[in-house]
């Protein structure tokens, strides 16, 4: 039975400020709990002026303070941009405010270009030692151990779940020979999705944490009344790809009626790889898609990302997939 939840990417509408995306992240949340999502997850990216999620441990305690159930999370923190005695401290107070509700999702990538990597003051390297200092924060989350200087308060015997995101095959054997989660960034990494999940399952050690391979997949997903009005909200998603591609950074867009107009033929390509499994269309287009996607992989649960530019139809989007993933488990 797979399992739906939400990566909220806290997006800036063109128009709108960080203020209106948090106050939207919230929301969303409050209605994806009464609509029966598993977890909610932001990322951490940074210098983007339409991400307002930087703050990613903050922005996580404000959406596990609106909310009462749904589990919340990172998906993820970039590991290499942080020490991990600062992440488990962080985590250990969300957790310690809000027990048995905090995911802890662990990338390696910077989330951003290298010019702001050296604004954070981190090390260009810090990627190489990730497998070192995911050990090193799961110590910090676990038990005391007799002789241990150095804890985390809060922290310490918290437990946090830690997953391991990624979207090539190194992520996947890491989670593996650690016995943790595994989280593939199909939303825009598709490439190597069914390799990573192979090495995932082949290569799983069973952990303290988990006793058998658990595997999630990251998924664009826009469902309207009706196909047209879908793709035509899509394509707000389309002119972000677009952008991407240029190497520009700008606010969610709206949408627009010729998307053709928008990309050349070569950006248009290189896009829409990236946006191989996107899936959008009426509610009956989107379940046969979620069921061919779901057949093919055999994820264990989708991580769905909606980008709409208006809050209510991005609202109605996710309420028509959770229709539907009550319909795919009957």
């Amino acid at each position: 039975m797979t399992q739906l939840s939400i990566l909220d990417l806290a997006q800036v509408s063109l128009g709108s400020t960080p203020s209106d995306a948090l106050r939207n992240t919230l929301d969303l949340a409050q209605h994806a709990e009464r609509w029966g999502y598993t977890r909610y997850w932001l990322a951490e990216h940074h210098n983007m002026v339409g991400i307002a999620s930087a703050a990613t441990s903050v922005a996580i305690g404000y959406v596990a303070g609106g909310t009462k159930t749904i589990r919340v999370g990172a998906g993820g923190i970039m590991l290499p941009n942080h020490s991990p005695l600062v992440i488990a401290e962080q985590f250990g107070t969300l957790d310690a405010l809000y027990p048995g509700r905090i995911d802890l999702g662990l990338g390696r990538a910077p989330g951003t270009d290298q010019r702001t990597l050296r604004a954070l003051r981190r090390d260009p390297n810090a990627a190489d030692t990730f497998p070192q200092d995911v050990l090193e924060l799961q110590a910090l989350l676990g038990p005391l151990q007799a002789g241990q200087f150095v804890q985390a308060v809060p922290g310490t015997g918290s437990e946090v779940p830690l997953w391991i995101l990624g979207s090539s095959t190194f992520g996947a054997q890491l989670g593996a020979m650690l016995g943790l989660p595994y989280a593939f960034a199909s939303h825009f990494a598709p490439d190597s999705l069914l390799q990573a999940l192979q090495a995932y399952r082949a290569g799983f050690k069973p952990s303290r944490q988990l006793q058998a391979p658990y595997a999630m997949a990251g998924v664009n997903i826009v469902v309207a009344d009706t196909d047209a009005e879908a793709r035509y909200l899509f394509t707000s998603v389309q002119q972000t790809f677009a952008n991407l591609v240029r190497g520009t950074r700008l606010q969610l867009p709206p949408p627009i009626d010729d998307i053709a107009a928008y990309w050349t033929p070569a950006e248009q390509a290189q896009a829409g790889r990236m946006l191989t499994y996107a899936i959008m269309g009426s509610p009956d287009t989107v379940r046969e898609g979620l069921k061919s996607f779901i057949d093919r992989t055999g994820v264990d649960e989708l991580m769905v990302v909606t980008s709409i530019y208006e809050h209510k139809a991005r609202l109605r989007s996710y309420e028509l997939l959770a229709e539907i993933g009550k319909s795919l488990r009957e």
